[in-house]
């Protein structure tokens, strides 16, 4: 058996389709763990979600801070933007279905000997202490309450501390997992760069950079930051390889770190916003 992490796939059906055939994926094998954004700004998030709940007895996926915005999305604590291309999972007869299954995906997994998550890790938390917490969101999202619950911690924007409780606190473990690139050492988290870590502001550095981080000895997966680009290290497995925008779908093969990449489809590449 095989394990392979995927990045950021963000609607992009027929280029996963053809990263499968790239690395002759068994259903009855292997095993896939995509590190969220299965949906947004490309042209196929309905054909994704699909795929990826249809097979869901040989994939995992944690969610990502697209997955979360359509889970706002459907409960109505976000107004759909410009740039979204979630109106066909919306609109759709198994709307209900897919939404449910969604919702009850992990923010944090673990594959092999690696943590699987989709933006990163705070500099405080080990990898227990983040699996503990994770859990902490996950029970809120599978809960009867979780539309209330979300529609609340989602709109906070609280960073991490340990005295947090409620929902300020869900809302900050949550924007840590989904969101985090930039910190400073101490963990306050940069809320809109997106660029390449070159051009970090002052004071801020990568997540994984923090100098003695409580979650060193582990290796982290994780997409979310296109413009990092793909990074194999002892430490880090980046596989957000910017698919939606031109560039290339991206696995990496846990067991050796083999990577495998195809170019994103002609037909689910779109300019940046």
């Amino acid at each position: 058996m095989s394990v392979y992490v995927i990045g950021d796939v963000q609607g992009c059906y027929r280029s996963l389709q053809q990263l499968l055939a790239a690395i002759e994926f068994s259903p009855t094998v292997d095993r896939l763990v995509f590190v969220g954004d299965l949906v947004n700004r490309g042209p196929r998030s309905l054909q994704v979600l699909r795929w990826v709940r249809e097979h869901d007895h040989c994939c995992d996926s944690v969610l990502g801070n697209h997955d979360i915005h359509l889970l706002a999305l459907a409960i109505g604590a976000r107004d759909r933007k410009r740039s979204d291309t979630l109106d066909a999972i919306l609109d759709a007869p198994d709307r209900d279905e897919l939404i449910d299954w969604l919702r009850h995906r992990p923010l944090l997994v673990r594959a092999e000997d690696v943590i699987v998550v989709h933006a990163g890790l705070h500099p405080e938390w080990s990898a227990d202490r983040a699996q503990t917490l994770a859990n902490e969101v996950q029970v809120m999202l599978r809960g009867k309450r979780w539309a209330d619950e979300l529609f609340a911690c989602y709109r906070r924007e609280q960073d991490w501390g340990e005295s947090l409780r409620g929902r300020r606190r869900r809302a900050a473990i949550l924007s840590v997992l989904v969101s985090i690139r930039g910190c400073t050492p101490d963990g306050h988290l940069h809320r809109e760069f997106a660029g390449p870590p070159a051009q970090m502001p002052a004071g801020y550095v990568p997540w994984f950079e923090v100098p003695n981080p409580a979650w060193a000895g582990s290796c982290v997966a994780f997409g979310h930051w296109s413009t990092l680009g793909l990074r194999v290290t002892d430490d880090i497995v980046s596989t957000d390889t910017g698919c939606v925008w031109g560039g290339k779908l991206t696995a990496v093969r846990l067991e050796d770190r083999a990577v495998f990449s195809v170019p994103a489809a002609a037909d689910e590449q779109r300019a940046p916003v």
